[in-house]
């Protein structure tokens, strides 16, 4: 039998890949035998992420990116399926965060946080489904939700009202896809230690605090999140689609 999840000859595409889960998606996806295009708004702070997947053996191409801009952003993924020759892969890393009470939101917080992750989002799987859908192979589509796609966060109603715009999305391109034989899924992470979270992890009582809402008693590590990219990825999941797994620790369950 085959390794269902060997993934050489496939090409991805991560964006938001510079550090920490974006970094740790592209590093599995390269282990797991895939050529990988990454990127970032950054070219600069890509080099550590280029890096890693070359130093798999596989084949790197980086793009300067902001997914809230449409049109830049679908010329990044074509010109990266274009030098890496084929798309087959998508993951929606990208997404920004800030912590504000609700009624301290401003239309220029909500805005950024929307488009960059659900517009965003969006309009780079539509690029990504463009090319698998020409290239007549199909494809896979994972994108990034997050634990407030299912609890209310407070300080997070922006940020939790584009995930859960996102979990929705995913479900609805899952169901108009999958007769051109493109696959969409997402994944969930639960508390994992990230520049973007950061500022939670600064407060022990809290940390304390989750920790004992953590069936596994410990929070996420980047190793704890790459398998089930690369499990959504592979034909090991060839008849999974419109599904968003959490990675928590059971945190979920537990409530």
């Amino acid at each position: 039998m085959t390794n269902l999840f060997d993934l050489s000859g496939r090409k991805a595409f991560v964006t938001g890949a510079s550090r920490g889960i974006g970094q740790a998606i592209a590093e599995a996806l390269a282990a797991a035998g895939a050529d990988v295009a990454i990127s970032a708004r950054s070219l600069d702070s890509l080099t550590e992420t280029k890096g890693k997947i070359e130093a798999l053996g596989r084949r790197c191409v980086v793009q300067a990116q902001d997914v809230s801009d449409v049109s830049a952003s679908a010329a990044a993924i074509a010109e990266a399926a274009k030098a890496l020759g084929g798309l087959d892969i998508l993951v929606n890393n990208a997404g920004y965060e800030e912590v504000r009470p609700s009624l301290e939101v401003d239309e220029a917080l909500w805005d950024r946080i929307v488009e960059t992750n659900l517009k965003g989002a969006f309009f780079a799987a539509q690029a990504a489904a463009k090319i698998m859908a020409a290239g007549g192979n199909g494809g896979a589509i994972v994108n990034l939700c997050s634990l407030t796609s299912y609890v209310g966060i407070p300080t997070a109603v922006a940020y939790g009202s584009s995930k859960t715009g996102l979990l929705g999305m995913t479900r609805a391109l899952a169901t108009e896809w999958a007769p051109l034989g493109i696959r969409v899924n997402a994944i969930a992470p639960g508390y994992f230690h990230t520049a973007m979270t950061d500022v939670f992890y600064r407060d022990a009582g809290w940390q304390q605090a989750m920790l004992e809402k953590i069936p596994q008693k410990r929070f996420g590590t980047m190793q704890d999140i790459g398998g089930t990219v690369v499990f959504l990825a592979s034909d090991a999941s060839s008849y999974v689609t419109g599904h968003c797994i959490p990675i928590d620790g059971g945190y979920l369950a537990s409530i």
